[in-house]
């Protein structure tokens, strides 16, 4: 096995754009991203998970962009509070090690399309969609809303 110097595990823990500029590890950016979807899906604020891990928001919003890496402890932290397990934060990554996510799958209960990694998978608004959907208890009730919204979409795409 071969031994690496302290600068080339530097190199390894954050890419270098061509500017000699470096960018954060594609796993931390990703560690954050599902952060933040966790704690926008149950409603808390950066300010409130701040507060229940001792930092400050604008630590969260630092480990949330990627910019500061997560410790174990503090995943493991992050895990309690958001309720999922620790491999939760790392679901989805590409083995490729290319930073892109993995396609996710849609929300019905049916046979699943999946959908391309797509910023509005992580905007505020489709966050608050799918709170209010799972907010709907029954299932069946789900359902009819689910099949309300997909003829909805299918009434205004063939009207373009």
């Amino acid at each position: 096995m071969a031994k690496h110097s302290i600068k080339e595990k530097k190199r390894e823990a954050h890419d270098v754009d061509d500017s000699g500029g470096r960018q954060p590890n594609p796993v931390d950016v990703h560690v954050g991203i599902r952060i933040r979807m966790r704690r926008s899906l149950l409603g808390i604020s950066q300010e409130k998970l701040a507060e229940a891990v001792n930092l400050t928001f604008q630590q969260i919003q630092k480990y949330e962009r990627g910019t500061n890496r997560v410790s174990a402890s503090r995943l493991y932290q992050f895990s309690k509070i958001l309720d999922v397990p620790v491999s939760y934060f790392f679901e989805k990554f590409s083995e490729s090690g290319d930073g892109r996510m993995l396609g996710y799958t849609g929300l019905s209960d049916n046979d699943q399309e999946q959908i391309i990694d797509d910023d509005r998978l992580h905007s505020k608004e489709t966050l608050e969609l799918v709170r209010a959907y799972y907010a709907v208890t029954d299932a069946k009730s789900r359902r009819e809303l689910l099949k309300t919204i997909k003829s909805m979409a299918d009434i205004l795409q063939a009207g373009k």
